[in-house]
């Protein structure tokens, strides 16, 4: 009777993804001592790798990693010739490069760094009409997403200032050109509401239940 082989009585499994039976050719492959048969038996084994384990296509270079990781298998102990240089045994324990992630300090972050791009290149301009125009749209656009998070009103006066700040006095208006950019004040809230149609549940005259007084019973 054959006796029953355990995985723990058996070597190591270096990459789980390819299996047991990958690892075994692997080892063939290193017994061969014809270097050209090797060769050609490495290639088609990197295609059989290819086949077993479909999801390496979406990672970029998937053919180098192929190769690598039949090296990786032998332990790099495989001398065969491939497309690509064999990868050094410290590929396993090197860390991968740390990414740089840019860094802005935001001066108001409840305005957001796109708000200070425009500001900058706002001060680009040398027009005065294309300034100021920038300057109103810019205006509004900060009252806007104030009032997104904010119940409270914002002064023109404190968004003309912040943008001065923004631009390092680069962007002046003068405080009564200011109040031209006043979109959300309580005039045009009224009158906004009071031309504004009804909905449905608000038209007294289409919810009012019918007197059955009134109502005519026809013969």
């Amino acid at each position: 009777m054959e006796a029953i082989e355990y995985n723990t009585e058996r070597k190591h499994l270096i990459l789980r993804e390819y299996g047991r039976n990958v690892q075994r050719m692997v080892a063939y492959l290193a017994t061969i001592e014809d270097q050209e048969k090797r060769n050609s038996y490495a290639a088609t084994l990197v295609e059989l790798m290819k086949s077993i384990n479909p999801n390496v296509k979406d990672v970029p270079e998937y053919d180098h990693k192929v190769w690598d990781d039949l090296f990786i298998i032998s332990g790099f102990k495989l001398d065969v010739k491939g497309p690509y240089p064999p990868p050094a045994p410290e590929v396993l324990v090197k860390k991968p490069d740390r990414v740089a992630y840019k860094y802005n300090k935001i001066k108001f972050k409840h305005y957001g760094r796109s708000l200070e791009i425009l500001i900058e290149n706002a001060t680009k301009l040398t027009d005065e009409q294309e300034i100021k125009g920038a300057v109103m749209a810019i205006g509004r656009l900060m009252k806007s997403f104030y009032q997104t998070w904010n119940k409270e009103e914002i002064s023109d006066q404190l968004i003309m200032k912040t943008i001065e700040r923004l631009s390092d006095n680069h962007l002046k208006m003068d405080l009564g050109e200011v109040t031209e950019f006043k979109l959300f004040d309580s005039s045009r809230k009224e009158n906004f509401n009071r031309n504004r149609p009804r909905p449905f549940h608000q038209n007294k005259n289409q919810n009012r239940r019918p007197n059955p007084n009134q109502i005519k019973r026809r013969r």
